[in-house]
């Protein structure tokens, strides 16, 4: 069975001098599924009504743990963003109800940011969502093959620096 690189690589090959047709249909196929994939996520995210940021700042609330909240230096930290770029996106976060900022234990100055009820069923949604679409994807890949192409997949991530 043949896909479109192997369509690729019989264009290029003998066409480029130090031309690796394995290399090329290594690497085509994984910027193919990357893309893929990429779209899976977005029509996950469109289907469940939330933009990547905002699922960005549910999930590190949600990857927090219970109960699901932490101080917006934080958040901002693991987001990568600064205090004023944070604030911005909070603040229709919490006028839709998927967050509440409050001050910790009364103190107004140490604001807690938390995942609302709201805002756990909005990340569980979108993760059930992409989910099926992975799930859809590796289906056909018998329980050892995914073990072999997560072990490889490694290999290549640590070579990548990641």
């Amino acid at each position: 069975m043949r896909d479109t690189i192997d369509d690729h690589v019989d264009l290029w090959a003998g066409q480029l001098d130090g031309f690796d047709p394995t290399r090329e249909a290594i690497i085509g196929r994984l910027m193919l599924l990357g893309r893929h994939l990429a779209g899976s996520r977005r029509a996950a995210l469109g289907a469940g009504g939330l933009l990547h940021w905002q699922y960005k700042v549910l999930l590190m609330l949600r990857r927090a743990g219970m109960p699901y909240e932490q101080s917006p230096s934080q958040l901002a930290d693991r987001l990568g963003l600064s205090r004023g770029a944070l604030s911005a996106r909070l603040r229709p976060l919490e006028e839709t109800g998927l967050i509440t900022r409050a001050g910790a234990d009364g103190d107004r100055r140490r604001v807690r940011v938390r995942l609302t009820a709201a805002g756990l069923a909005a990340w569980e949604r979108h993760t059930g969502m992409e989910t099926d679409a992975e799930e859809s994807l590796l289906a056909l890949l018998t329980p050892a093959e995914r073990e072999q192409l997560a072990a490889l997949l490694r290999r290549l991530v640590l070579r990548a620096g990641g």
